[in-house]
């Protein structure tokens, strides 16, 4: 055996857990040169997101393992049948695969689930989240905040929540902030401790966080999704029926690039775009008033018409908004009636005539 597919061999292994954990698998068909040909089993082969979980972990685990490889890519065909102890299988009958969206069903008590999710960081993701909630909320609305983003929890220290949620039996109870109910992974770890985990484990914790917290009765629960189209993202889509995503960007090109891959992941995996916000969209002088746009202009709306999708808002890059969440108080709770907070209002008032026939 060449050191090469010896090497491609342990990465995949490195990624077995991953898949088998959702219900699939991997086989390796074949090292040509450099390029690796496997083909994915179970609740992988064919599911829409396939090609998602392939780019984002087994091809960049071969490729760390196995410099020498440059393409990694679906072998054709169908998987040979996996034979188990108390199998018997029917050599002549048909390969059945699980439908990836098959273990799907809704929360108990919650009307609506909206994604809020972005290509890249730094966009202001969990900025528009929280205050989308909190419209929803002076809008009249029950409303609960799932913070998904594992590495990078932000929700608690921006709504300004200390006390870590109560547990009641075997069920979690949500803090409670402003009106609204959260739930973090940063409840649970040290500020300071960075979230080192591998696929299966970040699953399985928007499993619990989706399952095993007691939301009560909900008209919208909003998830905050971490940036890009990991684990978290696919996790959610297959657990819950999600009623749609909002994808937050801004306006500079290389943003606008990863919102393409996001959309993309969300037709895929059959999850309706609400449509894009773009935040930090300009910027207005205090001293002269002047309107800049210094990441660039229109690339929001741009994308927008690209999918033809809405573009449900643009937000100023604006200290103000930016303080408030560092104080945990977000600008809508301060000031319900600034210019700032009136754009996340008309945004969540859009995404309302989207839901209103569900909420009723």
């Amino acid at each position: 055996m060449s050191d090469v597919r010896k090497k491609v061999e342990a990465a995949i292994e490195e990624v077995r857990p991953m898949l088998e954990s959702d219900g699939g698998g991997i086989e390796l068909v074949s090292v040509e040169d450099s390029v690796v040909y496997v083909r994915l089993l179970g609740a992988c082969h064919g599911c829409p997101s396939a090609s998602a979980t392939l780019s984002e972990g087994v091809e960049v685990a071969i490729k760390k393992h196995a410099p020498q490889i440059t393409e990694v890519r679906l072998a054709e065909g169908e998987p040979a049948p996996a034979v188990g102890i108390a199998d018997s299988p029917d050599p002549a009958a048909p390969t059945a695969h699980k439908d990836p969206f098959e273990g799907q069903s809704p929360i108990g008590g919650v009307k609506s689930i909206i994604a809020v999710a972005s290509g890249k960081g730094g966009v202001g993701k969990t900025t528009v989240a929280i205050n989308l909630a909190l419209a929803f909320e002076q809008m009249g609305l029950k409303v609960g905040l799932m913070d998904a983003d594992i590495y990078g929890p932000n929700v608690p220290g921006m709504l300004g929540v200390e006390r870590p949620p109560n547990v009641s039996g075997q069920r979690v109870l949500p803090s409670r902030s402003h009106n609204i109910f959260c739930m973090s992974i940063a409840f649970f770890v040290d500020q300071d401790q960075a979230v080192i985990w591998r696929g299966p484990m970040v699953m399985r914790a928007v499993q619990q966080f989706l399952r095993d917290v007691e939301w009560g009765e909900l008209d919208v629960l909003v998830v905050d999704l971490p940036p890009g189209t990991g684990d978290a993202q696919l996790t959610l889509a297959t657990e819950v029926p999600l009623d749609g995503a909002v994808i937050v960007t801004t306006p500079n090109t290389v943003a606008l690039q990863d919102v393409r891959r996001g959309l993309m992941m969300f037709n895929q995996v059959k999850v309706p775009v609400f449509g894009v916000v773009e935040n930090m969209s300009y910027y207005v002088c205090p001293h002269c008033n002047r309107e800049s746009a210094p990441f660039a202009q229109g690339g929001g709306k741009s994308v927008a018409e690209a999918f033809e999708i809405p573009l449900l808002g643009e937000i100023p890059l604006d200290p103000v908004i930016r303080a408030a969440g560092d104080d945990g108080k977000p600008i809508i709770v301060e000031n319900p009636e600034a210019p700032q907070s009136k754009k996340f209002i008309e945004i969540a008032q859009k995404l309302y005539e989207r839901l209103k026939d569900k909420l009723g």
